[in-house]
C-alpha cells in the first residue's frame, strides 16, 4: 500500500468522474453511484476542471480518461498527486499497451485499465486503489511492490531512461505543448512565435521529444502522440501536412 495514502474520514468512497464524452461519463457515474459504499461527488470533462474540483472535494479516487482537451490524462495525474491530499487515480484508455502503462504508473496512477473493463471490475479496482493499493492487469501491488514492478519496466525500456527516482511523465508539459502544435501542423518558427521563445529552443525541444519518444522524426511523434491519446488534432486529418524542421 501506499504509505502516504489516506481514505477521507467520510465513510463512503468519495470518486470523481474525468471524461469528456458525456455518455460514457455518465455510464461511469451510474455504474459507481449504484455501489452502497461510493459516492460519485463530482464529474467533469477536463483536466483543470478535474484539478479544481479535487481541491474542492477532496476525493478519495479520480477516474480519468487518457484522452482530454487541452490536458491529457497523464498530466492530469501528475497534477493530482502533488496536491496536498492527493486522490489516488485511476487511469482508463483505450490505447492500452505496454509503455502507456508505465507512463501512467510512473505519472501518479494507482490503476490502469482499458475502456472495455467490465464495471464490476472497475468497481473491485476502484475499491483497492481507495485502500492503497496498485493495479496493473491482473497484479495488486504494494508500494513496494510498485516500485519494483516500475523499475523492471524502465530497465527494459528504450535507450532513453530517464531517472528512475522521478515520477515519469512522457514529456514535459512545454514539450507536450510543442508537440500539440506539431501535430497540429505548425512549423518551429510559427511555434516559437506562438510561445514567444526562439526557435532554437523549439528545435531543442523537438531533439529531446524525439529522444524520449524513440522516434526518427516529427511525424512520428504526432503519431506516437495521438495514438496514445496524449494530444488532439484540431483540425481535419485530411488537411494535415507536417512541415519539416526548420
Amino acid at each position: 500500500m501506499n504509505p502516504d495514502h489516506q481514505l477521507h474520514p467520510d465513510p463512503f468512497i468519495r470518486v470523481i468522474i474525468v471524461d469528456d464524452h458525456p455518455l460514457f461519463r455518465d455510464g461511469l457515474n451510474a455504474a459507481i453511484s449504484i455501489e452502497d459504499d461510493f459516492r460519485v461527488v463530482a464529474s467533469c470533462a477536463d483536466g483543470e476542471t478535474a484539478l479544481r474540483l479535487s481541491e474542492q472535494h477532496e476525493p478519495d479516487v479520480v477516474v480519468t480518461d487518457v484522452n482530454l482537451p487541452n490536458m491529457n490524462g497523464l498530466q492530469v495525474t501528475r497534477m493530482l498527486r502533488s496536491q496536498p491530499l492527493a486522490p489516488a487515480v485511476v487511469v482508463l484508455t483505450a490505447y492500452h499497451d505496454s509503455e502507456q502503462v508505465l507512463h501512467a504508473m510512473r505519472a501518479g496512477a494507482s490503476a490502469y485499465c482499458a475502456k472495455d473493463i467490465e464495471p464490476e471490475k472497475l468497481i473491485e479496482i476502484i475499491r483497492m486503489a481507495a485502500a492503497g493499493y496498485y493495479v496493473v492487469g491482473n497484479q495488486r501491488m504494494d508500494w513496494q511492490g510498485l516500485q519494483k514492478w516500475i523499475n523492471r519496466g524502465v530497465e527494459a525500456r528504450s535507450p532513453y531512461t530517464p531517472d528512475p527516482s522521478e515520477h515519469y511523465s512522457p514529456l514535459s508539459p512545454r514539450e507536450m505543448e510543442i508537440l500539440q502544435f506539431v501535430t497540429n501542423g505548425m512549423s518551429n518558427k510559427e511555434i516559437a512565435s506562438r510561445l514567444q521563445i526562439s526557435q532554437q529552443t523549439v528545435k531543442n525541444h523537438m531533439t529531446s521529444i524525439l529522444k524520449k519518444l524513440n522516434v526518427q522524426d516529427r511525424t512520428q511523434a504526432a503519431v506516437t502522440a495521438l495514438r496514445h491519446g496524449w494530444v488532439r488534432l484540431s483540425i481535419d486529418p485530411a488537411d494535415l501536412h507536417l512541415p519539416e524542421e526548420d
